[in-house]
């Protein structure tokens, strides 16, 4: 058995040096606690290095966190009800990006107001803008050259 300095899943390369959980947490969508989850679900040491594991303990990390990752509890899942399905979704890599656009894109279209500040380029969570976040010409106090 060969250590795997490079191991992948889910479209990210994940350090072979590090502990299987803390390795996990490089995949997008999927934090320290989804990965101790993870690692408690296969009863996999969350301590050992991810590149010493077996290729078989490594394909059936893959395919839990692929495809099967909706069988943890649906508190533990990123995409509880999702708008378009109504199901529990975790989603991971480029899915979140995706998931995200379309939601802007939806309160875009429905003429929100969180839409139309995404629109305008503005801040969106409620942020003070009177002095930051300005794009282009600052207003203040313009200093006389002496």
């Amino acid at each position: 058995m060969a250590f795997k300095h490079i191991v992948r899943i889910a479209d990210a390369d994940l350090d072979g040096k590090k502990n299987v959980m803390f390795a996990l947490t490089g995949v997008k969508g999927i934090g320290l606690r989804m990965a101790k989850s993870i690692t408690n679900y296969l009863s996999i040491d969350a301590k050992a290095k991810l590149g010493e594991l077996d290729d078989e303990t490594i394909q059936k990390l893959k395919k839990f966190v692929e495809e099967e990752i909706e069988s943890l509890p649906a508190w533990m899942l990123n995409r509880r009800k999702d708008p378009h399905t109504g199901e529990n979704l975790h989603l991971v890599s480029k899915d979140i990006d995706f998931a995200r656009m379309v939601d802007v894109e939806r309160l875009i279209r429905m003429k929100a107001y969180r839409g139309i500040r995404h629109a305008r380029g503005k801040k969106v969570r409620g942020q003070r803008t009177r002095t930051t976040g300005r794009k282009g010409r600052t207003v203040g106090v313009i200093r006389r050259k002496k």
